[in-house]
């Protein structure tokens, strides 16, 4: 009994002992718990790191790749078999390049062959989405359909921005309701259609409809305002729309159909010559008739504005008019008044009376004496000719007539060889006279020169009578004859108004400025015309009597026509089309559109041309839409 009795030092170590053994179960479990719960998480967080551009390079920590130097990158994925108890939406989110769809990436970078940012690819499992429905969002180029991408960007192709499909799956929207796209005429909004195509009324091509996607109300937190929006817009384009068109009041149609041409009505700059469609929206194009004349358009005008814009009127009356030129001609000298004098002999200039060009001279003044052998020679040959007359006179008069011809074919004058014949003495100095009078234009010689044959010593030219050449081009020249009148005006030498006749036309053009030269010979007795000035011409062709005339500063030129405003009465005015004939001295003929008596506005006629105008062709418009008009209660369509 003694020996169990417990001692009082060894009671706390029995109860340490005893506590000890019932605790060690429950701390094992524990442990095993904690391990096994730190293991967990040690696979649910456990990342692995790679390379991007070496993917066999990984590490469980950051750091960089031995190869590349690039830093390594986090790989996502994770073993889905360590977590049976903890479901996750595992989202499989890969980069790829849109240029090179091959080259992807489980991070964000750039791609190695063409630089290009990595986008990322939204595509989703779905089988890891049973509740949720996947909208598979492509985006494609309009102009190349067979481009599409998953980002937004450009097309390769034509640089287009890309633009969003709007088309989604119906198998995966169970609880969503499908977007209907319909297409619809924009001149025809009753009409519409699932696919695309053309308006049956009008041949436009139909549009797109953008409403919104009508949701459930388990999506009633998604924002709806665009849909409302577009809804309204849509009920206010179809009130603009369904307005009926306003009618114009038809004009009078006449005899002659005009021009036809065929124009879009919603783009005017397309016109062609045969029926069909516009290129640009597809609608028929509607016949025009352009330039069919109709009902004069008349413009009132009140006697106010008419003082306002300055109007004034001429009366037409019955005239003549003379075919007339105007333009500018040269003063020369004539020709035919030009002298040369040479010499016919060779020798020396021993005296010489001329000085100077522009020396006048007056006809058988000396000009100069020769020194030659060849003329004393023929000097002996006449005297001994003299002296044989008296011993024979038969063949003596021969002899003396030859001698006497030789001397003056050799330019002796008649006074030097009866001045030989009285003195009997040979004149070694022979002198030379002037043949007529004028003025020195040229001279070539000075005292003591050799001259022979052939020379120019001096140019005589008379200026009592003077060419004018003048330059008409060569749409005037079919009028003009020798012989017509002609008036020549040097207002610089005060002469005016001087009359003459076309002496000459010349038969060629001038090569560089196409004109045709025309001769006129004037008198110039008191020498006031020089050669070089500049002179006014008036070449007359011709009267042409009893024409209509009026003011050339009526006529109205558009370029394809000539128009005149015509006063009917006080207060109305016409534009008239007219055809003009001749149009000399301020006037033009008018061959056809207006009748003696006529009062054409000279002055402020633009502006009523232009209003004119612009109610003749509204008139024409209405007309050229009349037969429709006439069809528009039929027509169920009619005023869309």
């Amino acid at each position: 009994m003694s020996f169990f009795k417990p001692n009082k030092a060894a009671t706390p170590l029995i109860c340490a002992f005893s506590f000890m053994l019932v605790a060690t179960p429950q701390q094992a479990y524990s442990q095993t718990a904690e391990t096994t719960y730190q293991h967990a998480q040690a696979h649910q967080h456990e990342s692995t790191y790679y390379c991007p551009m070496h993917p066999e390079v990984t590490s469980h920590e950051p750091g960089r790749c031995p190869e590349c130097k690039m830093f390594l990158v986090k790989d996502e994925e994770q073993d889905s078999s360590t977590h049976d108890n903890h479901a996750t939406v595992t989202k499989s989110q890969d980069y790829y390049c849109p240029m090179h769809p091959e080259v992807t990436s489980h991070e964000p970078g750039r791609c190695p062959e063409c630089k290009m940012f990595l986008v990322k690819d939204e595509e989703q499992d779905s089988s890891n989405h049973d509740n949720h429905a996947a909208v598979s969002q492509n985006y494609y180029c309009p102009m190349h359909p067979e481009v599409t991408s998953h980002e937004p960007g450009r097309c390769p192709e034509c640089k287009m921005f890309l633009v969003k499909d709007e088309e989604q799956d119906s198998s995966n929207h169970d609880n969503h309701a499908a977007v209907t796209n319909e297409y619809y005429c924009p001149m025809h909004p009753e009409v519409t259609s699932h696919e695309p195509g053309r308006c049956p009324e009008c041949k436009m091509f139909l549009v797109k409809e953008e409403e919104e996607e009508s949701v459930p109300d388990e999506h009633a937190g998604h924002n709806h305002t665009t849909q409302s929006t577009s809804s309204t817009q849509q009920s206010q384009a179809d009130k603009i729309l369904s307005q009926p068109k306003p009618t114009l009041s038809p004009a009078a149609q006449s005899s002659g159909d005009g021009n036809v041409k065929y124009v879009c009505p919603m783009h005017p700059h397309v016109v062609s010559d045969v029926p069909g469609s516009c290129p640009i929206c597809g609608m028929d194009l509607e016949k025009v008739t352009i330039g069919g004349v109709g009902e004069e358009v008349v413009v009132g005008v009140s006697g106010g504005m008419q003082q306002a814009l300055g109007m004034r009127s001429e009366q037409i009356t019955e005239g003549t008019l003379w075919k007339l030129v105007k333009t500018i001609g040269t003063v020369e000298y004539n020709e035919n008044a030009i002298g040369h004098s040479h010499t016919r002999v060779n020798g020396w200039i021993e005296t010489l009376m001329v000085h100077n060009v522009g020396q006048r001279v007056k006809k058988g003044q000396l000009l100069y004496e020769l020194y030659s052998p060849e003329l004393i020679n023929a000097q002996d040959d006449y005297m001994q000719a003299v002296d044989y007359l008296t011993q024979d006179k038969s063949r003596g008069q021969g002899l003396l007539r030859k001698a006497r011809l030789r001397l003056e074919l050799l330019g002796v004058s008649s006074d030097t060889i009866k001045q030989l014949e009285r003195t009997g003495k040979t004149i070694y100095r022979v002198p030379f006279y002037a043949e007529q009078d004028g003025f020195i234009s040229k001279l070539t010689v000075r005292h003591g020169m050799y001259v022979q044959p052939g020379d120019t010593l001096f140019e005589i030219v008379d200026l009592s009578s003077v060419w004018v050449i003048a330059d008409v081009f060569e749409n005037e020249q079919s009028w003009l004859e020798q012989g017509r009148p002609v008036e020549v005006t040097s207002a610089a030498q005060g002469l005016f108004d001087l009359e003459s006749t076309i002496d000459y036309i010349y038969p060629e053009l001038d090569p560089v400025s196409r004109a045709m030269r025309v001769r006129i010979k004037l008198d110039n007795p008191d020498k006031l015309l020089k050669p070089g000035t500049l002179v006014d011409v008036k070449l007359f062709g011709g009267p042409k009597r009893e024409v209509l005339a009026i003011p050339t500063e009526a006529l109205i030129l558009t370029g394809r026509e000539n128009r005149v405003v015509v006063q009917r009465d006080d207060n109305r005015f016409a534009s008239v089309p007219v055809k003009v004939g001749m149009i000399a001295q301020g006037k033009a003929e008018i061959i056809e559109g207006l009748k003696v008596g006529d009062k054409v506005i000279v002055s402020g006629q633009f502006l009523l041309d232009s209003e004119a105008s612009i109610q003749g062709s509204l008139q024409r418009l209405s007309g050229s839409n009349s037969s429709e008009n006439n069809n528009a209660a039929s027509d169920p369509h009619a005023n869309h």
